[in-house]
This record gives C-alpha cells, sequence and structure tokens, in this order.
C-alpha cells in the first residue's frame, strides 16, 4: 500500500508559476511510473503529464506542453510539477497518481493509488 500527499497549490495570477510536490509513503516505490491529472468543476478528469521510473520518459497533454515540466527525486520518493506561464483554464484540483506499469501512460485506469488532491486556483 503507498500514500500519496500533494502540496504546493493555492491561488496565483496568471501568467505566474506553482510547484506541485507529491510525496509517497508506505513503500518504496522508485519503480513505478507517476502521473499528475486534474479536474476542474464540472468536467472530467483529464492527463496532464507523467513520468517513467528513471525520469527518462516523459509525456504531457497538448495543453500544457512548454509550460508544465514534471521531474522526481526517487531519494526523497516525492515527484514534481512545475507549472508556469499559468493561464485561468489551468485551475483545477491536481492529483498525483501511482501506476504499476513500466511505461508511461495517459489513462486514468492504468493508476492504481491517487492522492486527495491540491486545489490550484490561476485568477486572469
Amino acid at each position: 500500500q503507498v500514500q500519496l500527499v500533494e502540496s504546493g497549490g493555492g491561488l496565483v495570477q496568471a501568467g505566474g508559476s506553482l510547484r506541485l510536490s507529491c510525496a509517497a509513503s508506505g513503500r518504496a516505490w522508485s519503480t513505478y511510473v507517476m502521473g499528475w491529472f486534474r479536474q476542474a468543476p464540472g468536467k472530467e478528469r483529464e492527463f496532464v503529464g507523467a513520468i517513467s521510473w528513471s525520469g527518462i520518459s516523459t509525456s504531457y497533454a497538448d495543453s500544457v506542453k512548454g509550460r508544465f515540466t514534471i521531474s522526481r527525486d526517487n531519494a526523497k520518493n516525492t515527484v514534481y510539477l512545475q507549472m508556469n506561464s499559468l493561464k485561468p483554464e489551468d485551475t483545477a484540483v491536481y492529483y498525483c497518481a501511482e501506476s504499476s506499469v513500466r511505461r508511461v501512460v495517459s489513462t486514468s485506469g492504468e493508476y492504481n493509488y491517487w492522492g486527495q488532491g491540491t486545489q490550484v486556483t490561476v485568477s486572469s
């Protein structure tokens, strides 16, 4: 069993930056793919990005490509989501998740464990 706890959300003006963190506990997780998803009010949860266990492979949704960067520090059991040039449409609850597959995937059904989410609000 693994527990995931996100932090770093908040209120930021358009054009600003935030860095989200996701800390894992419960067991070693360095060999697992980690993903970030988000859900805005009234919308379905959507893929933001994911990173392989080594950190070499990443994947991003087109809507965030070039603005968001995922990284991980396996020694600290933490994955990060650096968000730059934020837009009001980035407003959502952001979730980190762990997948048991060994390749970077974007489908929420491939992820087994989820954090509780952290709110990101971007004002115009």
